[in-house]
């Protein structure tokens, strides 16, 4: 039954990507973990349509969307969806931010502060796609400041950021 609204979904937004508004907000119910991507996918790479379902999504389905970027060929147009999810306060979100489409396209700067973020919200660093590649001095730099602030205020540093400086 999952299957068959997967592949009839799918075809309606290929035939007509507007229906996916319709459809995405139903998607994971009635067609199971896979169907939101399936359908993002039909879309064909439509960034004005993505952006729309982001927009208006609840947290489900954006956490969805950031999930799949890096399977929908859209370059770094969508770069500005994972700055959003960086601001969340929902760890999710900000995890999905540093996944390998976050990795791949956003700059050194905000990938750094996401990664201190991810400090910040308690998200394991091991969640982080391409944080060996990335690490610089600098984001070293910032986790050692972090890390004497939390000791010069009698708090604990997590492992993930003491291996790391």
């Amino acid at each position: 039954m999952r299957d068959e609204w997967q592949t009839e979904a799918v075809r309606r937004v290929e035939a007509d990507p507007y229906a996916i508004h319709l459809l995405f907000p139903q998607a994971e119910r009635r067609g199971g973990p896979t169907a939101r991507s399936a359908l993002l996918k039909a879309l064909g790479g439509d960034h004005a349509v993505i952006r729309k379902l982001y927009e208006r999504g609840d947290s489900g389905e954006r956490l969805a969307i950031l999930s799949a970027l890096s399977e929908l060929d859209l370059g770094p147009a969508a770069v500005d969806l994972v700055e959003d999810a960086l601001r969340a306060n929902d760890a999710r979100l900000v995890a999905a931010a540093l996944g390998p489409y976050g990795s791949a396209w956003l700059d050194d700067h905000a990938f750094r502060q996401g990664v201190l973020k991810c400090v910040f919200m308690s998200i394991p660093l091991a969640s982080v796609t391409g944080l060996e590649r990335r690490f610089d001095a600098e984001l070293a730099r910032m986790l050692s400041d972090y890390a004497a602030e939390l000791r010069a205020a009698g708090r604990p540093v997590p492992r993930d950021v003491l291996e790391r400086i």
